[in-house]
């Protein structure tokens, strides 16, 4: 059991080095990486040459988290919020760092809305 566990944490490791190796956040350009849970998702926008993370949002903050909702529609509106901050800061393109996720449901559904909202990948 514990060596089936350290097998999909080291394969789960080697997907998210494949995916950060083409990935680079720049300060015109920063990396928005995502974080998804079962039951909530985070994104932040980092510029990797300064090591500075410039805005984050998440489905806990304080006006999403009375939305209501499915998980999907969360994550759409976790979309939305990073790019109006992010428009804000004058930033208008970004490079999608999905992690180990699979550009599927949530992380997709939040990566449109970001688009939708005025952000370009």
């Amino acid at each position: 059991m514990q060596r089936q566990i350290k097998l999909r944490t080291i394969r789960r490791e080697r997907r998210q080095q494949h995916v950060r190796k083409k990935v680079r956040g720049t300060p015109e350009r920063p990396r928005l990486s995502v974080h998804r849970s079962s039951k909530q998702i985070y994104v932040q926008a980092i510029d990797d040459f300064n090591g500075v993370t410039l805005a984050s949002a998440s489905s806990l903050d304080k006006e999403l988290r009375e939305a209501s909702g499915t998980k999907t529609d969360m994550a759409k509106a976790v979309g939305k919020d990073i790019a109006r901050r992010l428009v804000e800061r004058g930033v208008k393109a970004a490079v999608f760092d999905r992690s180990w996720y699979k550009f599927h449901g949530r992380v997709k559904a939040l990566a449109e809305a970001a688009r939708e909202a005025g952000l370009d990948f």
